[in-house]
């Protein structure tokens, strides 16, 4: 089981909930995940009127748990703010912290993030910040009282996968006892194996979903490629070797009569 913040969940996919088709495509990806977590945008629920009202009552109808996110802020104002009117809205102290520092590559703003991090504790959310791969930065998160930490594995919407596995691993090794999500740059089932097997305990995803040719075929990949990547780093891997070993035994001929 996957405990986020004292709350236990079956499913180690979390989805995002934007650029999908159609509401019906939404949901059959939604169901074909088996995400027990969606990530909503305030400003996609705020916005539209009638729209964000039926938005918002397909997610309820899917029994998920919805995650909050402060997608397109770029200040520590603007980011907590938004948190705020987002627990309103959607009754929940859980909120995805974003603060984007950088427009063309959506790296976060680490320093904004961290010190709206700090601010969003000290009132009572439940922070899940998204993050770089920097193990400093990383501390000062869990410093500041974030009990889950999200990096990213490349720029958002990028689908580049993994681009630095020693950061990630060491990530990994720094924070035995932290839950670890990769956030953000995923584009393939194997990414997201690859990024399990180096013992992350979940994903989010959302583009690499919404964007593929057939959104609920995709959704069930990656959801059967995060449960084969956790199995393999529960199991113990065999670690690459720089040269052959023989699977029988080379002592002696073997004998036909």
């Amino acid at each position: 089981m996957l405990t986020l913040y004292g709350t236990e969940l079956s499913s180690r996919m979390l989805l995002g909930t934007a650029q999908y088709p159609s509401p019906a495509i939404l949901e059959g990806a939604v169901r074909a995940s088996g995400a027990e977590v969606v990530t909503v945008s305030l400003r996609r629920e705020s916005a539209g009127g009638g729209a964000g009202r039926q938005f918002w009552s397909l997610i309820q109808s899917l029994g998920v748990r919805v995650l909050p996110n402060t997608a397109g802020c770029h200040t520590v104002k603007e980011a907590v703010m938004t948190a705020e009117m987002a627990r309103e809205v959607f009754a929940t102290n859980w909120i995805k912290l974003e603060v984007i520092g950088n427009h063309d590559t959506l790296q976060p703003d680490v320093f904004g993030l961290v010190e709206a991090a700090a601010t969003l504790a000290s009132q009572g959310f439940e922070v899940f910040p998204y993050t770089t791969d920097d193990l400093v930065v990383a501390e000062r998160l869990i410093d500041a009282g974030c009990r889950v930490l999200m990096p990213w594995c490349a720029p958002i919407g990028s689908a580049m996968g993994p681009l630095n596995d020693t950061a990630l691993r060491s990530m990994r090794g720094h924070f035995p006892d932290t839950p670890l999500i990769v956030d953000a740059g995923l584009g393939r089932p194997s990414h997201a194996a690859r990024v399990m097997e180096l013992g992350f305990d979940a994903v989010l995803l959302n583009t690499a979903v919404a964007k593929a040719g057939d959104p609920v075929a995709m959704a069930r990949a990656f959801a059967q490629a995060v449960e084969a990547g956790h199995a393999a780093y529960c199991a113990g891997m065999l670690e690459p070797r720089d040269v052959a070993v023989p699977s029988t035994p080379v002592i002696g001929r073997a004998v036909f009569s």
